[in-house]
């Protein structure tokens, strides 16, 4: 798995100056994670990985508004926080340290104060499902971002992730299936319809085994 020549000098121009945010968006299962992760471990100190899903809302603050059911959808996160974060990163200068929530799919919360971010790295990487979306809390959200990349892949093997990764965290294969098309599938075709809004689109190659940019 490793990074297209013209996307590593996209990215490396992005890292090159000052503080930058880079979001990754993309449905469901899509690598959102894998390709932030891949990047900040090409670019080293110069980039660092901070998600979307830190602002996840604890499942006892879901269940109490009755949302725990649809877990994922854009009312179940703080968007306004998320927000907030952006805009410190976008300020931090010196010797400020920000701390950034994770999300821990072990326990399906988030943690708190988990990813401490230092004003000297010049590219944050962030990803999540709704850094487009134009509605809530979550318009200001890409106004924030210098660049956003909208990750696509193959639809069948999108759903096998989806599959394989509620099945790791112990659910059925039924429970997963009824799960996908009940909540992860609705929120993807919301987030594939905000597509157009992206500066780049990415594409993962299967055949290569790389991420490279979508020639259409």
């Amino acid at each position: 798995m490793h990074l297209h020549a013209e996307l590593m000098q996209r990215l490396q121009a992005l890292a090159s100056g000052p503080r930058r945010l880079l979001g990754i968006v993309g449905a469901p299962g899509s690598g959102k994670s894998t390709l932030a992760h891949l990047i900040a471990q090409h670019l080293g100190e110069q980039a660092q990985a901070v998600p979307m899903d830190g602002f996840h809302l604890a499942q006892a603050e879901l269940e109490r508004l009755g949302r725990a059911g649809r877990k994922g959808a854009p009312d179940t996160f703080d968007a306004a926080g998320y927000a907030a974060l952006l805009r410190r990163l976008r300020a931090q200068n010196g010797d400020e340290v920000v701390y950034a929530p994770d999300f821990r799919r072990a326990i399906e919360d988030p943690v708190a104060g988990a990813l401490p971010v230092f004003a000297r790295t010049p590219l944050i990487v962030t990803e999540g499902n709704y850094l487009l979306l134009d509605e809530g809390d979550w318009p200001p959200v890409a106004g924030l971002l210098d660049e956003v990349w909208y990750l696509h892949v193959d639809a069948a093997l999108r759903l096998e992730r989806l599959t394989a990764r509620h099945q790791q965290f112990g659910r059925s294969r039924e429970q997963a299936l009824a799960w996908i098309a009940s909540t992860d599938e609705p929120n993807a075709r919301r987030i594939e319809a905000s597509r157009g809004r992206a500066h780049l689109q990415v594409v993962w190659n299967p055949v290569s085994g790389c991420y490279e940019f979508s020639p259409a």
